[in-house]
């Protein structure tokens, strides 16, 4: 059809992508990659959503929202306006400020069933998988956390592989990794050499795109390919 743009979104692709090798090689399509926030894009944006409603920030608040909010420029923007609401003519936001309205929008709820997943706990996964489908959270969500946590962890795998210690990784990288997570996180980096991540960035990926086209299925195609990523961190290596 003339005049007619389609646009395209996908995660992360490698330069051997397919996908991304045809639009940069067609003469009618453009490959434009969006890089998601890092520390200094949230750093900034922390301060310029919060100093618009005469806010300050407490250092271990703002240490604590740096951990939750994430790449996604727009999500993060809502995330602090509904903060600087809630905190409205308090002059200072403070850590329970953030843990009462950031957290609950925040991957919290999600976290323990990618955790249970990389670190081998397939028990986990299934309860937690239980509560969330329960609560009306679509399967996609937690797909799409186990992949940036797959991303994660493989980029932090290189790292480890070029002498970096974990506890450095998991003290000083960017994300933080929330307190609470990281003994699943360390065990999940012990667990998994990169080329096995790189298996599951794939595997993954598959499940993303099968969920897609059999959406009334997408519940059990997120959990069976979750329980596979549990059962393979059991074998460690």
């Amino acid at each position: 059809m003339k005049n007619c743009r389609i646009v395209i979104e996908a995660g992360e692709l490698r330069p051997e992508s397919p996908l991304r090798k045809a639009c940069e090689r067609a003469k009618t399509a453009v490959a434009i990659a969006c890089y998601p926030d890092g520390e200094r894009e949230l750093a900034k944006l922390i301060d310029d959503e919060l100093r618009a409603s005469n806010l300050r920030i407490a250092s271990d608040a703002r240490a604590v929202l740096m951990a939750l909010l994430g790449g996604d420029r727009q999500a993060s923007r809502n995330e602090l306006r509904k903060l600087a609401l809630y905190a409205h003519d308090k002059g200072e936001v403070t850590l329970d400020d953030v843990m009462a309205v950031v957290a609950d929008a925040s991957e919290l709820k999600i976290d323990p069933i990618v955790d249970g997943a990389f670190a081998g706990n397939s028990a986990a996964v299934e309860t937690e998988f239980a509560k969330a489908m329960a609560a009306g959270t679509y399967p996609g969500v937690i797909i799409s956390a186990a992949q940036r946590q797959a991303a994660w962890l493989h980029k932090s795998a290189l790292a480890v592989a070029d002498g970096t210690a974990i506890s450095a990784l998991l003290d000083g990288g960017f994300p933080r990794v929330h307190f609470s997570r990281k003994g699943n996180v360390e065990t999940a980096l012990r667990n998994f050499s990169v080329a096995r991540l790189t298996l599951i960035i794939d595997q993954l990926a598959t499940a993303a795109l099968e969920m897609r086209k059999q959406a009334p299925l997408a519940a059990v195609i997120a959990q069976r390919v979750l329980l596979s990523i549990a059962v393979n961190a059991k074998r460690r290596g």
